[in-house]
């Protein structure tokens, strides 16, 4: 199905069978996004690739104050409504476990969580958070690539800007959330 078809379909809001028309053609990569963030995790996570993906897409297919702009953008912000569940379901089980070791990682790893080192999502969220205080659109990079997957051409699209200023957003923001993370807070 083409893009435009696919943005025909999730901006048509008055359409009652839209989430059924959009969810087999976005729920094999949201699920395989899904799977290598969990691979991330530490094991005997309580929450699934399923489940996650299920939650993210029902929160960007009932909000109906998005105008999507297509495939890339619903992405994106599906990489945003992934972070928001990981993060939110992260906190409720480690409230108690604030000013830990998670904010003590490797960001070249950051591709490759390791379960030794904690629940990462907390860590790299608060990160983020700070990031985007200074510079929104590494933020934004370093979201979606990581919780959305998405490549940087794809990036590149949905920012507007050219491939080589997402690799040195990328690039820039590695390093700064590197150097936040080890800090000692």
């Amino acid at each position: 199905m083409e893009k435009n078809n696919i943005t025909q379909i999730l901006n048509n809001k008055s359409d009652l069978d839209r989430s059924d028309k959009i969810y087999p053609l976005v729920y094999d990569n949201l699920h395989l996004i899904s799977e290598k963030l969990f691979q991330r995790e530490r094991v005997g996570h309580t929450l699934q690739p399923t489940l996650l993906v299920n939650e993210a897409f029902m929160n960007l297919v009932d909000n109906d104050n998005i105008e999507w702009q297509g495939k890339t953008h619903f992405y994106a912000m599906g990489a945003r409504a992934i972070r928001r569940i990981l993060v939110d379901h992260a906190r409720s089980k480690n409230t108690s476990k604030r000013g830990g070791d998670w904010h003590k990682i490797d960001l070249e790893k950051v591709v490759a969580f390791h379960p030794e080192k904690g629940d990462m999502a907390l860590a790299l969220d608060e990160a983020i958070e700070h990031l985007a205080e200074k510079h929104e659109r590494q933020a934004k990079v370093v979201e979606m690539k990581f919780f959305g997957g998405m490549k940087m051409k794809e990036i590149a699209d949905e920012l507007g800007v050219s491939i080589k200023t997402i690799e040195v957003d990328w690039t820039v923001a590695k390093q700064w959330i590197k150097i936040f993370l080890t800090k000692e807070v």
